[in-house]
Order: structure tokens, then C-alpha cells, then sequence
């Protein structure tokens, strides 16, 4: 059965630890495409400024047509981050976002694509058994010719993961005594004799090791 701190985010077995997560590591997240629909429930939904909403007004803005919410923006860069990253990763919560910026306006049909670069990482002092990670998310749209034309989104923030197992040394667990390897572990106990008049009167107990002694009650 997998342990809940070797799950990804999505439950399933994690295949990245914190480890794996040093600085330098950039993972690509994929490409997303805007759909106009979506976009527009998102903001009739969460963030009904016209500009979001209302084609006509926004046509003769100076926007030229609807944008998407930036907190919509956002929620395509997650879901990349979860598909791509957390699905595989064995990831905690996240203790908050440094920054968000959102750097150019969203359009339904825009082709992003996104990332994530690993700035730094240092095992956690608050939560032991996992390691705080330093990100950078981006977003760029893409030109007809798929290159990067200009950075819509950028966001720093941490994320929690669980170290890294340690798995049991089978040779170990090989060598380990049990019961039956004891001496005398499978004669029968025949209990004092009469014969044995050192027996009379006397308890299995030691005195010296009774549990209200000092000794027996002092802490690991």
C-alpha cells in the first residue's frame, strides 16, 4: 500500500521526491489553448468587469475585444502545473504565492505555453519529512510559428514535498532474531519444583526492577 507522503498530488504513486527538485531544473508544462467559452464563464462566474464580459464594450475599448480574467490565467497555469508536475510529484500543500504578475492581456484562442523553473530548495524546519521548494511559474504566448512572442504570466511561489523514503535493507530485515531464533525458545517452561526449596515463597518479579522504580520510569 502506498503511503500517503509517497503519493503525488493526484493520489497516485509518486515517482518525484523533493530530491528531485533541485535548483536549475526547469520542467516544461505543456501547451494550453484558450477557450472562448471557458474564459468567459470563468469571468461571468468570478469576475464579471465588463472587459471580461461584455464583447460590445470591450470591442470599442481600448482593449479591441473580451480578455480573459487574470485569476483565469492562473487557473490554466495550475492545471498545467498539477498535469504535468504534481500528478508525478510527492506534493504537499503549498504555504503561499510571492509574487503574481500578469505582464500582457489573454485572448480566446491564445496557444501558452508554460513552465516552471526550480530556484531553490532546503529541507523544511517546520514540517519534518518534507522540503520547501523555491518556484517560478511562466506562461508565454505562441506565435503561428510556435516561438515564444511574449510572457503573459509570471508567478513565484513554494511548494512542500515529502523526502525521499527510506526503504528497508532487506538483508537487515534478513538478519533480524525473532522469537524462534532464541535459545530454549521452543522448550517447555516446567515452572519450580517442589524439589527446589530456593522456589518457595518467591515471585517472577525482580524487587530491583519493580516499575515504581527510577529507573523503570525514566524517559527514552
Amino acid at each position: 500500500m502506498t503511503t500517503p507522503d509517497a503519493r503525488s498530488g493526484t493520489g497516485r504513486p509518486a515517482e518525484l521526491f523533493f530530491e528531485d527538485l533541485v535548483p536549475g531544473l526547469t520542467v516544461d508544462l505543456g501547451v494550453v489553448t484558450v477557450d472562448a467559452d471557458e474564459m468567459v464563464a470563468f469571468a461571468r462566474r468570478f469576475d464579471p468587469q465588463w472587459y471580461h464580459v461584455d464583447p460590445d464594450l470591450a470591442a470599442e475599448s481600448r482593449h479591441g475585444g473580451l480578455i480573459a480574467s487574470g485569476f483565469y490565467t492562473v487557473s490554466l497555469f495550475m492545471r498545467a502545473y498539477v498535469d504535468h508536475l504534481l500528478s508525478r510529484a510527492a506534493a504537499d500543500a503549498s504555504p503561499g504565492l510571492e509574487e503574481l504578475r500578469w505582464l500582457a492581456p489573454v485572448r480566446a484562442g491564445d496557444r501558452l505555453a508554460v513552465r516552471v523553473d526550480v530556484m531553490g530548495a532546503r529541507p523544511s524546519t517546520a514540517r519534518p519529512g518534507l522540503g520547501t521548494v523555491s518556484l517560478t511559474g511562466t506562461m508565454l504566448r505562441l506565435g503561428p510559428d510556435d516561438r515564444p512572442e511574449q510572457e503573459v504570466l509570471r508567478t513565484r511561489f513554494r511548494g512542500w514535498f515529502a523526502v525521499r523514503p527510506v526503504e528497508a535493507d532487506p538483508a537487515e530485515a534478513e538478519a533480524a532474531p525473532t522469537d524462534a531464533d532464541q535459545p530454549g525458545a521452543d522448550q517447555p517452561d516446567s515452572g519450580p519444583t517442589a524439589a527446589d526449596p530456593s522456589t518457595v515463597g518467591s515471585t517472577d518479579a525482580d524487587p530491583t526492577e519493580s516499575s515504581g522504580s527510577p529507573e523503570a520510569q525514566r524517559p527514552d
